[in-house]
């Protein structure tokens, strides 16, 4: 959720940057930033999300592939 909160206060400064006619170079400096912060949020949110989905799988006595499978696919598709 930090991360979250931190995405959404970079995203309304870089609006107050716009409104206030701060450079093109400084709001890209920011828009870099929440790039970056984003992608560090998908990667933790996809690793959660993919232990627990394998965790299920082991539980329940299904084979993982199909499920690492889909997983690979959706953070290919997500770049």
């Amino acid at each position: 959720m930090n991360r979250i909160k931190r995405i959404e206060g970079q995203a309304k400064g870089i609006h107050k940057m716009m409104e206030e006619g701060r450079s093109c170079k400084e709001v890209i400096h920011q828009l870099s930033a929440i790039r970056s912060a984003t992608d560090k949020l998908i990667v933790n949110i996809v690793a959660e999300n993919i232990e627990y989905c394998v965790l299920q799988d082991i539980e329940q006595g299904n084979d993982i592939k199909d499920t690492m499978q889909q997983a690979i696919e959706l953070l290919i598709k997500s770049r």
